[in-house]
């Protein structure tokens, strides 16, 4: 009896192996693998246009930083401010000053701003000549229109008074 029990488990295990490979192999799983992609595109239209509307290329503004060289500043802090509204801040890592001294260029902000003039102004804090700390400021006058903007944030030596450089330097599009 025992063995009649234990055959008749191993053909109700067979059947439901099967009916597991018969389901995955249906057009119900094939269909729910369609609805899947289907969501997947679906989102990521959604956020595509999500951007679209948070950015508008008529309105949008980024701002990068670079760092030529870094002999006479180590760069510890930005902040960057728009017609005297606090809009991006960083604090900077070792790794992060030797990344930028390297040719790396960081993404400071992208945002919105209507069009017309404004006024932006970056402040630095860090290390200059003679590790002594060092403050500074950099302001540039954007006359915003229909199109994007786009400005570097440039922090380059100076060899010849060895004092670092602040200045912004528009892209061109």
């Amino acid at each position: 009896m025992l063995g009649v029990a234990h055959a008749q488990e191993e053909g109700a295990g067979a059947e439901v192996a099967e009916a597991v490979q018969e389901a995955s192999t249906s057009p119900l799983s094939d269909e729910i693998e369609s609805l899947k992609k289907k969501a997947l595109e679906l989102n990521r239209d959604l956020l595509i246009l999500e951007e679209e509307l948070l950015f508008p290329a008529n309105t949008q503004v980024m701002v990068f930083l670079s760092l030529d060289v870094g002999a006479y500043f180590r760069l510890d802090a930005v902040k960057l401010h728009i017609d005297d509204k606090l809009v991006a801040s960083h604090l900077y890592t070792p790794r992060q000053n030797d990344a930028l001294s390297r040719g790396g260029i960081q993404r400071l902000y992208i945002g919105n701003i209507k069009t017309g003039e404004h006024e932006l102004t970056a402040f630095f804090t860090g290390i200059g000549p003679d590790n002594r700390e060092y403050k500074r400021a950099a302001t540039v006058s954007l006359e915003k229109d229909d199109d994007p903007k786009m400005l570097e944030l440039r922090i380059k030596d100076s060899t010849a008074n060895m004092q670092p450089e602040f200045d912004f330097k528009e892209w061109q599009l």
